[in-house]
């Protein structure tokens, strides 16, 4: 028997054509592996003071997050940034319901985001449905298809339980337990799976980094 692990499958990105297919990332996700020691817990407080958003806001669930902005809560005096990205951004904040249409748009700005990364469902819609919980066209669980580190409950929440739910996750970040990713990474074929079965029109990588 080898010592050496065995490399895992490329994925077979089924939803592109065979000419597509060589374009784009054939490799599952991978484990965030941390540093050790003091070196881990300087890079953790880096990262838990340095918050990088991307905000995808489903109508009302965004309303929100503009006041932060302002002087009166001054967000960024939290080291709290919104960028335009997913590439540029490290935590994955979605406000309002999620939608069959808009997951594939979750998942795919999810995947392209630089890691560690770390994500908010901001408001009960995003969360279980909220009032649409009975809709068709919703979905009730956001953290079936991606995982969730810190839930921010409401309807919608107030500036001021934003600002508590990212002082909740810097203690997260701080403490090294922000395991979101490494969760994706361990159970990706159960996210896919639970991906696939809503998202019908598949026309992208298994994996889109």
């Amino acid at each position: 028997m080898s010592d050496k692990k065995l490399k895992p499958a490329p994925l077979a990105n089924e939803g592109l054509s065979p000419d597509e297919r060589g374009l784009f990332c054939d490799a599952a996700p991978r484990e965030y592996e941390p540093a050790k020691g003091v070196i881990e817990d300087f890079y953790n407080w880096a990262r838990a003071e340095s918050l990088w958003i991307l905000g995808f806001g489903t109508g009302c669930g965004a309303i929100e997050l503009r006041p932060l902005m302002t002087s009166r809560f001054d967000m960024y005096r939290y080291g709290i940034q919104a960028r335009p990205t997913p590439r540029q951004s490290c935590v994955f904040v979605i406000g309002g319901y999620a939608s069959v249409k808009t997951l594939k748009r979750i998942v795919r700005s999810y995947e392209q985001m630089m890691g560690p990364k770390f994500v908010v469902a901001l408001g009960s819609c995003t969360i279980n449905g909220g009032m649409y919980w009975d809709s068709y066209n919703t979905i009730k669980r956001i953290d079936q298809y991606i995982p969730v580190d810190v839930y921010i409950t409401g309807c919608m929440p107030r500036p001021e339980a934003l600002l508590a739910g990212f002082q909740e996750l810097k203690k997260i970040i701080k403490a090294g337990k922000g395991e979101g990713q490494n969760i994706y990474a361990r159970d990706f074929a159960w996210y896919k799976a639970n991906q696939k079965q809503i998202i019908k029109n598949w026309d992208m990588p298994d994996y889109n980094w």
